[in-house]
């Protein structure tokens, strides 16, 4: 009889492993992972990091994470697809409370270095997470690409597929039991990263939360070219910041109304017809005004980078409604003075002189706005863009994507967001919000901040955070539950501190629709607005 109960559990064991195999392995200890053996890959470090044992460092331009960490297993490593590539990566593994799923978080500007501040809140709400570096070092100086195209190519897609790829072999060794959910996160070149995951790797993940993606990447160059001889044509071009507020005052008292509301936010600038005219001297050079030179600087970047001989878009113009915020036009744009360099023209130029003609001498004055950008589309579109409008792979294995744009977005035309939408909307049909949703946020900055309500869980959780409030949130129960976002709710907070109370909450909606007014209740309470389409005749 033992022998008969002996033998049942065998067989049942065996069945179950052939049926089973991953769930009934043992987990294995943090630090044994640097044994663990992984396909053009290796595990450098696997430390046990004890609760509150580990600050994330801070982002640029951002403050560091101010919270403690639960307990968790770091791992670091480095995976090497091809004899010029070298992409380091980080794993984090919650010690307890594992939720069974992973988010991989996404770059910014050029990448260069893993992500580490935004591992911090996917491994608070107990996600396995993991950032890569994209394959080399430093931002700003991308001399690493002059004569590297493996390396290139590893910045464009490679390195966060390859990280995804170990990531999970890494879970999988640790944890002993099968991945639930794959998501990925990022905004700017984090958001280029996520659609370009859903285009070229559709199996990678079943979520992506794609913010203000840089995903027309070689053009999003010349705009920054384009913007910058604006603002240089001349000396009295440079617009000062000092009357920045002129423009941005003048584009909010024209268009603010348009939602229903006075509020100081423009709801949609694309359909504002502001024309910065309106601002120009009638005299002499004044404070509350713009001389002409400057005026036809605005006019070029609200139109957008254009071909010279053939007037064709290659890149769209920027929204009105927030010029005059601290981290728009000044520290993208215009600068402090003339000549002065910004994070735009930085990009742009570093993008030129080491990709594209790998020139450290090259000098914008030089760039052009025609046969260049044949020639760069042609060296690299099939290498950093992401702007394929097929996403039925990833639609037919069951994946959701969430993209969302700030308008007052200075590092990124929010138009951008809208037209690769569009695009989709071309080639999927009428389906395409079964799997894809785009909400335009009105005057939020780039990613984040700015005016308005612009906090739902884009970086910083809100307090009581759920599904209707939190964009990674929102996807997660999108994927699992199968409710579809029909609105997410932004919050304001006082000064922009979570910790002086809520200022204010307003409804962010799927495109084409936008928020409107309902015409009676406190206007700054969600509730008292409705999603809805625009009017007829209304968009530009």
């Amino acid at each position: 009889m033992k022998c008969r109960v002996v033998l049942s559990a065998f067989l049942i064991c065996l069945f179950a492993l052939v049926l089973f195999p991953g769930r009934l392995a043992a987990q294995r200890s943090c630090e044994s992972l640097t044994t663990l053996a992984l396909t053009n890959a290796t595990v450098m470090s696997a430390v046990s990091v004890p609760t509150g044992g580990f600050k994330p460092p801070a982002a640029p331009g951002q403050a560091a994470p101010n919270v403690d960490l639960p307990a968790f297993c770091r791992v670091a490593g480095v995976a090497r697809p091809t004899s010029d590539s070298e992409i380091k990566f980080e794993v984090w593994l919650p010690a307890t409370g594992w939720n069974g799923k992973f988010e991989q978080v996404g770059n910014g500007g050029f990448a260069g270095t893993i992500p580490l501040s935004a591992m911090a809140l996917p491994l608070l709400r107990g996600y396995a997470t993991a950032g890569t570096d994209d394959g080399h070092a430093a931002s700003m100086d991308n001399s690493w690409a002059i004569g590297h195209p493996e390396k290139v190519a590893d910045f464009g897609y490679r390195a966060v597929h390859e990280t995804s790829v170990q990531a999970k072999a890494i879970l999988d060794a640790f944890y002993g039991k099968d991945l639930a959910r794959s998501y990925f996160v990022g905004c700017s070149d984090g958001g280029r990263e996520g659609l370009m995951e859903a285009q070229r790797f559709p199996e990678d993940f079943i979520g992506i939360v794609a913010g203000a993606p840089a995903n027309a990447w070689t053009h999003l160059q010349f705009a920054g070219v384009w913007n910058e001889r604006a603002l240089h044509e001349t000396p009295a071009s440079s617009i000062p910041p000092s009357k920045l507020p002129v423009l941005q005052n003048a584009a909010v008292a024209a268009c603010d109304a348009l939602d229903g509301v006075k509020d100081g936010l423009i709801g949609n600038p694309a359909r504002c017809h502001f024309d910065p005219a309106v601002t120009q001297c009638k005299d002499a050079d004044a404070p509350n005004c713009l001389t002409a030179p400057q005026v036809e600087a605005a006019r070029k970047i609200y139109r957008g980078a254009r071909n010279p001989r053939t007037g064709a878009q290659i890149f769209p113009g920027y929204a009105m409604g927030a010029e005059a915020v601290p981290a728009n036009w000044l520290i993208w744009m215009t600068g402090v003075g003339p000549g002065q360099a910004t994070i735009g023209s930085t990009f742009a130029n570093s993008f030129f002189a080491d990709f594209v003609f790998e020139n450290p001498k090259w000098d914008f004055r030089t760039l052009n706005f025609d046969s260049d950008v044949k020639m760069a589309d042609a060296k690299f579109a099939s290498v950093l863009d992401s702007t394929n409008p097929n996403m039925t792979p990833f639609k037919t294995r069951g994946g959701k994507l969430i993209q969302y744009h700030g308008w007052g977005d200075a590092a990124i035309a929010p138009q951008s967001s809208v037209d690769y939408y569009e695009s989709v909307l071309a080639k999927t049909g009428k389906r395409t919000q079964d799997f894809y949703r785009l909400f335009m946020v009105p005057g939020m900055s780039h990613c984040a901040g700015g005016l308005g309500a612009n906090d739902f869980g884009n970086g910083v959780p809100v307090p009581h955070a759920d599904a209707t409030n939190d964009v990674v949130l929102a996807l997660d129960r999108w994927v699992e539950q199968g409710v579809a976002p029909d609105q997410i709710i932004a919050t304001g907070f006082v000064d922009g501190n979570p910790a002086k109370g809520v200022a204010m909450t307003r409804p962010l909606c799927p495109y084409p629709k936008e928020a409107h007014y309902k015409g009676a209740g406190d206007t700054n309470v969600a509730a008292n607005f409705v999603c809805r389409m625009p009017a007829k005749g209304s968009k530009k």
